[in-house]
């Protein structure tokens, strides 16, 4: 299961509310290969896919492909605002290290 902070949540709302946005539409939570680590998130506003996961979470479609599942599983989203700019952040137990910048992961 993937989760939102109540801070994710308000942002997702406020995000989605200013778009055009169908009412199967959620939050697409992804893993791609790259990066420094070998994997990096994908998050983007997408409808569910065939073979996808759905997680409703603060009223929030969460979709999570069978690919990435696996990768996110356990994983909180997180909205931060800070000195190094705002943005989503994604807390995965999973990782067991993670490139200096921050952008890419890996996992046991």
């Amino acid at each position: 299961m993937v989760t939102l902070t109540d801070k994710a949540a308000e942002k997702v709302k406020e995000l989605l509310n200013g778009q055009a946005a169908d009412e199967e539409a959620g939050l697409r939570v992804a893993v791609r290969g790259g990066g420094c680590s070998g994997f990096q998130y994908a998050l983007a506003f997408d409808e569910l896919r065939e073979g996808g996961q759905i997680y409703e979470h603060h009223e929030i479609r969460l979709l999570i492909d069978a690919e990435s599942l696996p990768f996110v599983d356990g994983s909180e989203v997180d909205y931060v605002d800070g000195l190094q700019g705002a943005g989503f952040a994604v807390n995965n137990p999973q990782v067991i290290a993670a490139c200096g910048c921050g952008q890419s992961f890996r996992t046991a």
